[in-house]
């Protein structure tokens, strides 16, 4: 390339005695002169008494348009941005900015600017404070000149003008020795990344030469740059070329690139926001820079050898291209995305909205329920437990095998994001030549189990990369799959790393998988890199430039931008958030707290105690993070932490909270809605606080009403833990501790037809049973002369073994007491809202309207409420003058829960979800009994299900220690369920109505296996 410039013309020389004539004639200044250093032009500074002005006398070869074209720009950026650290034009006597000397038969034309104090960039200490002040200005400075345009920026020939890079290339053979290569590959890098998004780059008037000689830095503590000087070098251009070259002349000599360069690059855009697609060739264009300096200082240097100021930067320039050169030029465009507040990956947000959906169904990748199998965390830290072990891989694995055993665990969980240190990512593949720091952070999870487990996809997708990574502390053999985020979503990719060989044989590129899919085996120490035998799982939702690999940690300090290239990988796996964590109050720790605070009266479940830190819909989580399937907890009727259950409820207590003597809405919608669900004339409700207090207030009803005090109750019932709840409920107080039945309390026989007198759920045996609750009158009118107040019924005998009553037994004893002159109360409190499928209400079956119903349990979800609902004309009468009021009672917040509760049940179906979810159930407990001889019965309706099991089906011998057994085996395989009944021999199976076929499926698999496992 051959072109007459500036550099072909020697810098002015004229004579001090000339210019110090010329000043005074045409500025009226006279004083000393200092030479300033340039490359083209005779620069003074000028000091007088009245301060300092800097000379600039122009090389007569230079376009004249173009100090116009400065000297516009410096107009403009002192109305734009008047505190802009750059100089101001002083115009000379006539009132123009740029007058002529000639000297030597040259013509000069002059400028006089004012002189900005402090010292050079060059000459001071460099930090990222001073990276960060000098972004600022740079960032102020673009911003400032969006309106400046004029036609002489347009430079196409100018020798600077970075857009025109791909010229300078011929211009390459004169760089010297092994670099040439280094600064080919540049060019290369140009054409194939910057000049196909040329077209989508913004363009304006730039400074363009921010180097060390051209910015000022204040002398006070902490130094800033506070000034830029000799804009020479403007034209009009890529707007991001501005960023590249302040970048390329303050990262030379740079220790941390990706460091030094974040600071500039996150002041800059502070001030000057950029575009996704400038970001993305930002450091390309750096090296650009870098190679066109070489290039051009290469060529001139032949023309100019005596010139030192032409090669002064070659050294640190190629140093720096050498680092670019190392470093994957696509994550480098993933970090200048970042750093400038960009998404570093711009599919990232709607990778991870599927992922996070309802639309994305993974499963588990180790082939087993990853959530209700027990787990250790496994920390890799060289400080951790067993770190010490971790430069011999044999021994770690049998270290690792044996705590797993130790505590019962199926697999071990390694953390995303932990910091593992240089001792375990001492590999060079773990360095990164643009920066000191090493990779240490993890960006995957590990799931460590036996080797050979196998893997299976969690997703469909197909084999994006097979390869076996075996320096020490890689990867081993290493499968990556390609994804889609749904449908015409992104792609993003997931890695299996640590793997057995044989996944290089049994898959192909270009594979197509399903999920579910056996894809690979765990390899052992020997061939997965040299670590105890795991899976590596991890997301990448950007591969940058890798093909068959990429990197498993990151490096700390830019933990937020690969938090973006590979996301945590628990969006597909799934693990409850415990599952990373040790909690630092174990269930032993809490066993010993609570002997010292809590009455030993309070009984706790399981051989092995749980502690239970979270629920979400049918499960609960201990504190390590399992998942138990819970069969038994009908308090939290719609499932745990219903999110709009747990809405309304923070809904209104923000709002307001307080008692019933004040008007409010909520109760009246709340109560209208809640009696509509029963038959007339059930219209009047009484809200109180727990299912205990709900008894308590009907049983206090029955007797006002009725003036009487003799209550009826069944065998084995169980109403409460108030006085008056337990003075009738046998299950109580005829077991250990009880005092007895109380002498105006009678007991009726429990209708329970497989253990009972009468067999079978007819018609005439409800009859039959009801026969009892006639002795019990004729016992009270014998002892007081009249009837029974009260007949008090659980609409199904839970404690008394999940009994469902023969056919008309409540409508028959209703009607004998009614006879009699007393009230019927039927206990729903763990029954009722739909659990039995068939009808909203358990007793609906039986045919009766009863005169009182008591409501608790799954009436608020676990929140503290309950309900008493009777009739208008019984609530009249219990009006006697003396008040009823409970505190919390029907308080704003327990009646927006209970609206809630009525929401969800109808929103999601959930009566007809418990019909056929139990009739499912119900089939496969039904075909376990065909084959476990120790399933005498199993009885229910809906999700209130009960399978009692005996010694003998003939003698119907009670196999309570089986079902404790039993109970204790499903817990420890993630299933929970209790015993109840006389003999405590029934399994109880009353979960929340979320439960469903999958946790019907797992329950059957949990029940035959304990009924099979060796005792």
């Amino acid at each position: 390339m051959t072109q007459t410039s500036v550099f072909d013309h020697p810098k002015p020389d004229l004579p001090l005695a000339l210019i110090l004539q010329q000043l005074q004639a045409d500025y009226g200044l006279s004083g000393a002169l200092k030479p300033l250093v340039s490359e083209r032009d005779q620069n003074f500074r000028v000091e007088t008494g009245g301060g300092a002005w800097v000379l600039k006398i122009a090389n007569a070869a230079e376009d004249v348009r173009f100090l116009k074209l400065q000297n516009a720009c410096l107009t403009h950026l002192a109305e734009i941005d008047p505190a802009l650290g750059v100089q101001r034009l002083i115009p000379a006597r006539n009132g123009q900015d740029l007058v002529y000397w000639t000297h030597a038969g040259q013509t000069h034309a002059v400028r006089l600017l004012s002189f900005l104090s402090g010292d050079l960039y060059s000459a001071a200490p460099k930090s990222h404070p001073l990276l960060a002040s000098l972004g600022r200005l740079m960032g102020r400075l673009s911003c400032a000149l969006q309106g400046f345009s004029d036609a002489s920026a347009h430079r196409p020939d100018f020798l600077w003008n970075l857009d025109r890079f791909p010229q300078i290339k011929s211009w390459l053979p004169d760089v010297a020795g092994s670099e040439r290569d280094l600064v080919g590959r540049v060019f290369n890098r140009y054409d194939t990344r910057v000049v196909p998004r040329l077209k989508h780059l913004r363009l304006a008037v730039l400074h363009q030469d921010a180097n060390d000689n051209n910015l000022i830095v204040s002398t006070t503590e902490p130094p800033a740059v506070t000034g830029l000087i000799d804009f020479g070098d403007m034209c009009q251009g890529r707007q991001i070329n501005e960023l590249a070259v302040t970048l390329a002349y303050a990262l030379l000599d740079s220790a941390d690139v990706l460091a030094d360069a974040g600071v500039l690059i996150r002041a800059y855009t502070a001030e000057f926001p950029l575009q996704a697609a400038e970001a993305s060739v930002l450091f390309d264009l750096v090296a650009a820079r870098l190679a066109m300096s070489v290039c051009i200082s290469s060529h001139r240097a032949k023309d100019f050898p005596d010139n030192p100021y032409l090669l002064i930067s070659q050294r640190s320039a190629f140093a720096l291209l050498a680092k670019l050169d190392q470093t994957d030029p696509e994550f480098l465009s993933a970090f200048a995305r970042h750093a400038a507040g960009l998404d570093a990956v711009g599919s990232h947000c709607t990778i991870l909205q599927w992922l996070q959906s309802a639309a994305c169904h993974p499963v588990p990748v180790l082939g087993f329920d990853l959530h209700r199998s027990q787990s250790l965390l496994v920390s890799l830290a060289p400080t951790a437990e067993g770190g010490d072990l971790l430069h011999d891989p044999a021994a770690h694995s049998v270290w690792l095998a044996n705590r797993l055993s130790a505590v019962q665990a199926q697999f071990g969980v390694g953390l995303y994001g932990e910091q593992r240190g240089g001792g375990v990512y001492a590999g060079e593949q773990f360095a990164n030549a643009a920066s000191p720091e090493r990779r240490t952070q993890h960006l995957g999870i590990d799931l460590f189990a036996p080797a050979g487990t196998p893997v299976h996809a969690p997703l469909p997708g197909r084999v994006a990369s097979l390869a076996n990574h075996q320096l020490p502390n890689d990867y081993g053999p290493t499968l990556i799959l390609e994804h889609q985020a749904g449908p015409n979503g992104p792609t993003f990719w997931t890695l299996y790393g640590h793997l057995a060989a044989s996944v290089l044989e049994r898959l192909q590129v270009g594979m197509a998988i399903a999920a579910g899919d056996v894809i690979a085996h765990l390899g052992d120490h020997t061939i997965n890199g040299g670590w105890a035998p795991h899976l590596h799982f991890q997301i990448i939702t950007d591969r940058l430039s890798y093909t068959n690999d990429f990197p498993g940690a990151g490096q700390p300090s830019l933990w937020p931008l690969w938090q973006q290239l590979s996301p945590d990988p628990n969006l597909i796996l799934r693990l409850a958030p415990e599952r990373f964590a040790v909690d630092p109050n174990p269930p032993a720790l809490l066993l010993q707290r609570r002997a010292q605070v809590l009455s030993p009266s309070l009984s706790i479940s399981y051989a092995h105690k749980l502690k239970i830190v979270r629920g979400q819909g049918a499960y609960l989580y201990d504190h390590t993070g399992r998942a138990y399937i819970d069969g038994v907890n009908n308090i939290c009727h719609v499932g745990h932490s219903h999110p709009h259950v747990v809405a309304a409820l923070a809904k209104q207590a923000a709002q307001l909270n307080t008692n019933t003597r004040y008007l409010h809405e909520t109760i009246l919608d709340y109560t209208e809605r809640l009696t509509r669900t029963f038959p007339e004339p059930l219209r009047v409700a009484f809200l109180v606080c727990s299912g205990s207090e709900a008894n308590e207030l009907a049983l206090r009803i029955a007797r006002t009403v009725t003036g009487r005090q003799h209550t009826i109750t069944l065998d084995w019932a169980y109403h409460g833990n108030t006085n008056a709840a337990i003075d009738v409920s046998p299950y109580k107080f005829n077991r250990k501790g009880g005092r007895g039945k109380p002498a105006h309390v009678q007991i009726a026989t429990l209708p329970d037809p497989y253990r009972g007198s009468f067999k079978g759920t007819s018609a005439a045996t409800g009859v039959a049973y009801a026969q009892s609750v006639a002795e019990q009158i004729a016992v009270i009118r014998a002892t007081t002369g009249q009837g029974p107040a009260a007949f008090i019924a659980e609409a199904i005998s839970g404690c008394g073994g999940q009994v469902f009553f023969p056919d008309a037994y409540l409508s028959t004893s209703a009607a004998l007491v009614r006879k009699a002159g007393g009230l019927v109360i039927v206990d729903e409190v763990q029954t009722g809202f739909g659990r039995i499928g068939e009808q909203f209400w358990a007793h609906g079956p039986q045919g009766v309207i009863p005169d009182i119903v008591t409501l608790g349990k799954p009436i608020g979800n676990g929140h503290p409420m309950a309900a008493v609902i009777t009739t208008a004309e019984i609530a009249r009468a219990f009006a006697n003058g003396m008040e009823f009021f409970s505190s919390f009672g029907g308080n704003p917040v327990s009646c927006a829960v209970g609206m809630a509760v009525l929401d969800v049940i109808e929103q999601e179906g959930l009566q007809h979800h418990a019909l056929t979810t139990g009739e499912y159930l119900k089939r496969g407990l039904l075909a376990l009994a065909d084959r476990h001889a120790l399933i005498g019965d199993v009885r229910g309706q809906g999700l209130f299900v009960g399978v009692e099991l005996v010694q003998d089906r003939e003698t119907l011998t009670p196999a309570t220690e089986a079902a404790t057994r039993v109970v204790n085996h499903m817990r420890e395989h993630g299933v929970l369920l209790s015993t109840d009944g006389p003999f405590d021999n029934v399994l109880k199976i009353k979960p929340p109505l979320a439960f469903g076929r999958l946790e019907a499926d797992v329950m059957i698999d949990a029940l035959d296996r304990a009924l099979t496992a060796p005792h």
